[in-house]
């Protein structure tokens, strides 16, 4: 299962990474997390851990798998027989502005029976994510 969404805000890229990579207050603007805890203290990059706890799925770790800043986080979990991926991309506009790129990978051998399952629970908690980014971030003063 893949799914993908772009949604063009209307801040500076910089805000927007700012908002996107301070994971744990997420639960403030998508109701698709109700926690989010950093499992080490230190800077948020490349081998964070996250604890992530969603609405009707099963609470997960989530490791940041790639990392560059101010741009992009990529973070995985494992469960049997099914791997998930989320990348969080901050795109710069010509206008100043932000274009952010959301993605959900499932891949593994039971990803296709979990897709059957939780696919349509996937896109929707995507879209709230990205719906929740723009919102709070086209409000920041």
């Amino acid at each position: 299962m893949r799914y993908e969404i772009e949604v063009d805000i209307d801040a500076a890229p910089e805000a927007v990474w700012e908002v996107l990579a301070d994971v744990e207050r997420w639960p403030e603007w998508t109701p698709s997390m109700t926690l989010l805890r950093r499992l080490e203290d230190g800077p948020f990059g490349l081998g964070s851990t996250v604890r992530v706890r969603q609405p009707r799925l099963p609470q997960a770790v989530y490791t940041i798998t790639d990392y560059e800043p101010g741009q992009t986080f990529t973070w995985a979990t494992r469960s049997p027989g099914v791997t998930t991926v989320g990348g969080h991309h901050v795109v710069p506009r010509g206008d100043g502005h932000a274009t952010v790129r959301l993605t959900l990978d499932q891949t593994g051998v039971l990803a296709p029976l979990a897709g059957l399952f939780s696919a349509r629970l996937a896109r929707r908690y995507v879209t709230l994510e990205a719906e929740g980014l723009k919102q709070r971030c086209e409000s920041l003063p």
